[in-house]
């Protein structure tokens, strides 16, 4: 059945088909309101990334690992304190067959055995060092003979220095005898002294007891050095052969050995040509100045100072010791005094510190504290050897790994 359409409706065609399938025009969208302005906002520096503001990151130490190495140094410090007698002549022998190896090696290779060349270098020793004593016999007798006479004038001169009541010592007297007079012992109470039993007996028997143990390490040292010196190169060889298992771990052993020998090499010449320079030298000045028996005195000289800082200042007080009992006044003996430290500090602050630092590159202040330290442990002949350890342990602290912060330490 058909609808009927009315009368006056427009005919449908496609245009007003399209118009009609398009959606009602929307009214215009109302105009939005305009932004606020930005405002400036302030930015601090941990925010501009200027600060880092991340906690460091602190290193991790194992205290366990500390606590380990620290009772590992003592321990090693202790037993080397303990065993001073069988250490002192093996370390001195050690240093002294380095210093001597050269001029065995220098005969071997002038087709010399070099036993031979071992016993005619040590005779060779033995024969300057008596020939040294026999020169200065004389002049040491005059010195052992004159120690009566040099106790009396120095006592005299020390009691006419103190004498008069307004003397230093008598004034401390004085105060010493106001403080016991006011407190301390009530008065009418009697105050009894012990007095040693010992005294000059106990002196010389201190005394003999040094003496055989110096000549007995003394002659331990002698054969030491005699067959570490008829051994030759078979010690490295062995050193070498079991320090490492790879060719590179042999190469650096080789080089610290070469290193070590070398350093110990020039020190013990440096030290000979000091040495002799400083007792010609000082028997220049003492005879200047008219010191008797001044060969000996500069030969003293010469000897102490292989110790270091202590020699020097022994060879100071016995001098200015003998000038003031020679002349009888302060003026002269200073004088003496005076021009010992002067020529021991011009050969060893200058020539003997800036030649070590050459050799080795050790600072001065290493050096003193490992002085003070086998001074502590092995006394005089820890001072002797205190700076050929100290080269050797630099070379080794060089060499090895995981010793970087002694070899800092030690170094410049």
């Amino acid at each position: 059945m058909e609808t009927a359409t009315p009368a006056d409706a427009p005919p449908r065609t496609e245009e007003t088909a399209l118009k009609a399938s398009e959606p009602p025009a929307s009214e215009p969208p109302a105009p939005e309101p305009p932004a606020p302005e930005p405002t400036a906002e302030k930015v601090t520096a941990e925010d501009a990334g200027l600060i880092d503001t991340t906690p460091p990151v602190l290193p991790s130490v194992r205290a366990r690992g500390v606590c380990l190495t620290t009772l590992t140094v003592l321990a090693v410090l202790f037993s080397l304190k303990l065993a001073q007698e069988f250490m002192v002549p093996v370390v001195m022998a050690i240093v002294v067959s380095y210093a001597l190896d050269p001029a065995v090696t220098l005969m071997e290779r002038a087709r010399l055995p070099r036993a031979f060349g071992t016993v005619v270098l040590l005779l060779a020793i033995a024969c300057a060092i008596a020939g040294l004593a026999y020169a200065t016999q004389d002049q040491v007798g005059d010195i052992v003979h004159a120690l009566p006479e040099i106790s009396g004038k120095l006592s005299h001169t020390l009691s006419g220095l103190s004498s008069g009541d307004g003397s230093f010592v008598e004034k401390l007297k004085a105060a010493a005898s106001l403080l016991q007079d006011s407190g301390g012992v009530p008065p009418g109470r009697q105050v009894v002294v012990a007095k040693s039993d010992g005294g000059l007996s106990d002196i010389l028997l201190w005394g003999s007891k040094g003496v055989a143990t110096f000549i007995g390490q003394a002659t331990m040292c002698v054969f030491l050095v005699f067959f570490l010196l008829l051994s030759g190169n078979a010690f490295k060889r062995k050193f070498v052969k079991v320090a490492g298992t790879t060719l590179s771990q042999k190469k650096i052993s080789v080089h610290m050995l070469d290193q070590i020998n070398s350093a110990i090499h020039m020190y013990m010449a440096m030290m000979l040509v000091t040495n002799v320079v400083l007792g010609l030298l000082s028997w220049v000045a003492f005879r200047l100045l008219g010191l008797e028996n001044a060969a000996t005195w500069a030969i003293v000289a010469g000897a102490l100072h292989i110790i270091p800082y202590f020699g020097p200042l022994l060879t100071a007080v016995g001098t200015g010791v003998a000038a003031l009992v020679q002349f009888g006044e302060l003026g002269p003996a200073l004088a003496v005094a005076l021009s010992s430290v002067g020529i021991a500090l011009l050969m060893g602050v200058v020539v003997t510190t800036w030649m070590s630092g050459r050799i080795a590159k050790m600072n001065a202040v290493a050096v003193f504290i490992l002085l003070l330290l086998f001074t502590w442990l092995w006394g005089i002949w820890g001072t002797l050897l205190s700076v050929p350890i100290a080269f050797i342990a630099k070379v080794v602290a060089d060499h090895i790994e995981g010793l970087e912060a002694v070899s800092e330490f030690l170094g410049e």
